[in-house]
């Protein structure tokens, strides 16, 4: 069941990534970002009474260092989906973000598995091809630029879900959802505080807002859905699947705005998917 639940926040992780960054593009990123934290929060809320426990100091302490995390991450993410290439922005997070979570555990004295050790290898051939960029729209004449727009925001933001994942994690079970709950008000203190110091323009079309309720609900639903799946499996395990979000970002970014993609970031692509799939050996 906690893999399932772990592939359903993959699923709206990535639906919420795409939504995102499309709002991004149409208005500050800033904005976004609280009305994305503000339409989360709600949903949360209404699961509390189902869906609650009790928090200790410790849960409390890693909800905010989650929240703190996440914070950086989605902004980033955000900001990189807006200026870079979807396709190539939210696999490059997906791997930097499962490695963390395997690094970790080796770094504790697990041995890893001969599969995993394949999957790393494999995901830095994915950032490679993912990191081959014409500057003038692929023209064969052009000087090619040291890294596609966005992807130096990707590999940051990669590493500070990683962080969110690992600390989410670190909760425990009685603390039911309220992690989710003060990690989201966390990440919106954090935006209110932004917004009052970086002062952004507060323009907000219906239709723009519209995407950033969608996506503020369903990456809450995801957040839920992977704190739940931690409680019954692996940690390794449930963050290599709910990384797997790339899938709907890639395939959304396709059929929607029409990405495309030379034959070497394709290639990435999927050196990527198939790195994050091959991490799961760790467990």
């Amino acid at each position: 069941m906690s893999y399932l639940l772990a592939l359903g926040s993959a699923v709206l992780y990535g639906a919420a990534d795409f939504l995102g960054g499309l709002a991004s593009r149409r208005t500050s990123t800033l904005v976004i970002l609280i009305v994305v934290q503000v339409a989360g929060l709600l949903p949360l809320v209404l699961l509390l009474p189902l869906l609650g426990g009790t928090l200790s100091g410790a849960d409390l302490r890693w909800s905010v260092a989650a929240g703190l995390a996440g914070s950086a991450g989605v902004g980033l993410l955000y900001r990189a989906l807006a200026i870079g290439t979807m396709s190539i922005v939210a696999p490059t997070t997906a791997v930097c973000a499962v490695l963390l979570p395997v690094a970790a555990d080796a770094a504790g004295g697990e041995r890893l598995a001969g599969v995993t050790w394949a999957g790393i290898a494999l995901a830095v051939a994915a950032i490679v091809l993912v990191s081959r960029h014409d500057a003038a729209g692929g023209s064969p004449d052009a000087a090619p630029s040291r890294f596609p727009p966005g992807l130096t925001h990707a590999f940051v933001s990669g590493v500070a879900i990683g962080l969110f994942f690992i600390s989410l994690a670190r909760t425990s079970p009685g603390a039911g959802i309220w992690p989710v709950v003060v990690s989201r008000g966390t990440s919106l203190l954090v935006f209110g505080v932004a917004i009052l110091v970086r002062r952004p323009a507060m323009r907000l079309r219906p239709a723009v807002g519209r995407i950033a309720v969608v996506c503020g609900v369903l990456d809450a639903l995801a957040n839920a859905l992977y704190l739940l799946a931690t409680r019954g499996g692996p940690l390794s395990v449930v963050v290599t699947l709910a990384s797997l979000y790339p899938a709907s970002t890639v395939v959304l970014a396709r059929v929607v705005i029409g990405e495309r993609l030379s034959r070497a970031q394709t290639a990435g692509v999927v050196c990527a998917m198939v790195a994050v799939v091959a991490i799961v050996g760790n467990s």
